[in-house]
């Protein structure tokens, strides 16, 4: 389907690099709103061992009051992200912290857990927006080789908000006069906030085109994902893992899937462009996006539960014991941040951090109710640590891999892939806890010789139980959770080797690619070691990468899909991983503008 979006008059192309500063300002509103959708979740998350248990709900509901989420972020995600290549960013952030704020308000006046459910698919389009949207917005003002400077800005805001997002829910749920609901309506006001002051402080090009909104891979990836999910978390309970229903949903999940691979390539405008998978480095670097968001989302969702339910802490105690995790995530993540912007060299963090990820996933497989805390604190923090090192790392990995009017898609795939895995991850771990917890809970009350309907998978109130039947419970749970840690460590383990066979190109600064731009030497990342050893020519920022390109100032005219063409003296061209000066204002071709392929300069008529 095609649909004509306005965006406005074309905006001036000469744009002179933004500073410090500028770019500060113009990430306040975003980094807001970042804050806005991760604190829905951490909120949340702390919240909803008392929430399933006020709302007479089960581990499934549990499990799909996150999964819901995710996968109406997954799949918004790749949409928000096509978009933002083609209309204005600004316009696009607005409308997805307005979407939130109406799925916040329809959750907190929810009464059963179908509404509650509803109303977080409502928040996950909203929240996908946001998430999607910064990174792309970060790609199109900040050169690449400054960018590990703000995406540790992110790391920040990320862990201010898994730090605040406990406590606040804890503190809500503890406190009488509020309630849980209140968990829900807490971010309105920081939504409501983000959008006044992204109304002041961000200013991006817009550009007038067409849409073509890939609604059929959409309506395809969501029924194949949701398909599976639901087989998942009904079968073995509702009935047998080989049964005809488990043929039917898992045979059908797979049809669905080879039809969205056969319209993704057909698409004009697919939502997983799938030429992005040519290169390598892509592919590897969205293989370890999909196994670290299983283990992100999948198994730390469920340490709520550990704390409240396998120790007996209080909601706002629980928060407060995720603490390590938190603090090892913002450290990484800061540091690693400077370090890259200094150095260039990525690789080594994403290594470390996956080699962390895949360790802390093992160990805290040996958790019981009865560990000793430090030694959970420990792991946690290697946990945080590895994460902090790898989520943006990957994202910055990519976008160094593509030219400039692939930066939203790309940035986009590997936030789908991320989310996709957490939606995977929560539904089938939530399974897969529900399962070990009724078997545990059966062998326990069976040698008390006693049944109290929680082998049914009910969540229980401990405070409400008998002092035997309380430490059959905490035993179970605690079992349980460190199961599914155990569980998750292998797709961490996957992410690592992916990780390793990534090509690392070292990112450039903005000297770097003016110098270039001088030479003329735009070969493609892919073909950077042959042209040279460390150069590595990177996709720069529609805004920051245009500039006046003849004599007389005149700006250099636009073809629609984003390439200049030459215009008179020193005219220049934005084409593959960045732009091209063509010394005498001599054109390269009839058009004013050239393609390269695998490091060869090749002509439209493509020949070498």
């Amino acid at each position: 389907m095609t649909t004509a979006v306005p965006a406005g008059p074309p905006a001036a192309q000469a744009a002179a690099p933004m500073t410090h500063r500028e770019i500060l300002e113009a990430l306040s509103g975003l980094l807001l709103g970042l804050f806005v959708a991760m604190l829905s979740s951490t909120v949340v998350a702390n919240a909803l061992p008392t929430i399933i248990a006020d709302l007479h709900a089960d581990e499934t509901t549990y499990t799909w009051v996150i999964t819901s989420t995710l996968l109406a972020t997954t799949v918004s995600t790749p949409i928000w992200g096509k978009l933002a290549d083609l209309v204005s960013k600004k316009m696009l952030v607005q409308i997805g912290l307005v979407i939130f704020v109406i799925g916040s308000a329809l959750a907190g006046l929810a009464q059963t857990p179908g509404l509650l459910i509803a109303a977080r698919v409502v928040q996950g389009l909203g929240a996908g927006g946001l998430t999607a949207l910064v990174q792309v917005i970060m790609a199109a003002i900040i050169a690449p080789r400054e960018r590990g400077r703000y995406s540790g800005y992110i790391g920040a805001v990320f862990a201010l908000a898994t730090i605040a997002g406990p406590l606040i829910g804890g503190v809500i749920v503890d406190t009488s006069w509020l309630g849980w609901r209140w968990c829900f309506y807490v971010g309105v006001p920081f939504a409501l906030l983000a959008f006044v002051v992204l109304q002041k402080t961000l200013h991006l090009p817009l550009r007038r085109r067409e849409v073509r909104i890939d609604w059929a891979g959409a309506f395809l990836i969501t029924a194949a994902v949701s398909l599976l999910l639901v087989w998942v978390s009904f079968a073995g309970r509702s009935y047998g893992w080989l049964s005809w229903q488990t043929g039917a949903m898992v045979g059908g999940s797979l049809v669905l899937a080879l039809l969205f691979v056969l319209v993704e390539s057909r698409a004009a405008e697919p939502i997983v462009p799938l030429r992005l998978f040519r290169r390598a480095a892509i592919s590897l670097a969205v293989l370890a996006s999909l196994f670290v968001g299983i283990g992100m989302f999948g198994a730390t969702t469920f340490l709520s539960q550990y704390f409240q339910l396998a120790r007996g802490e209080s909601p706002t105690m629980a928060g407060i014991m995720t603490l390590p995790m938190i603090l090892g995530l913002a450290l990484s993540s800061t540091i690693a941040g400077q370090i890259i912007t200094r150095t260039g060299r990525w690789k080594v963090f994403l290594v470390t951090g996956a080699t962390l990820l895949t360790a802390g996933f093992g160990l805290m497989g040996t958790l019981r109710y009865d560990t000793n805390y430090w030694v959970i604190a420990v792991y946690m923090f290697a946990i945080g640590t590895g994460l902090g090192m790898s989520m943006q790392n990957l994202v910055l990995s990519v976008q160094n891999q593509v030219p400039t009017d692939q930066l939203g898609a790309a940035s986009s795939v590997v936030a789908f892939f991320r989310t996709l895995g957490g939606a995977i991850g929560v539904a089938a771990l939530g399974a897969l806890l529900g399962h070990r917890v009724t078997d545990y809970l059966a062998q326990g009350l069976g040698r008390l010789g006693v049944r109290t309907g929680l082998e049914d998978g009910a969540l229980p109130r401990l405070a409400d139980l008998p002092a035997p039947v309380r430490a059959v419970v905490q035993d179970a749970y605690g079992h349980g959770v460190g199961d599914i840690f155990l569980y998750a460590a292998p797709c961490l383990l996957l992410a690592l080797v992916a990780v390793l066979f990534i090509k690392e190109i070292p990112l450039r600064t903005a000297e770097q690619v003016r110098a270039a731009e001088e030479r003329g030497d735009g070969e493609g990342p892919d073909a950077a070691p042959v042209a040279a050893p460390v150069a590595a020519p990177v996709a720069v920022a529609d805004g920051a990468a245009t500039r006046a390109a003849d004599g007389a100032g005149r700006a250099a005219p636009r073809h629609a899909d984003g390439h200049a063409t030459g215009s008179g003296g020193g005219g220049r061209h934005a084409e593959g991983g960045g732009r091209h000066a063509h010394p005498g204002g001599r054109p390269p071709g009839r058009d004013g503008h050239h393609a390269h392929g695998g490091g060869r300069h090749v002509r439209h008529d493509g020949r070498p």
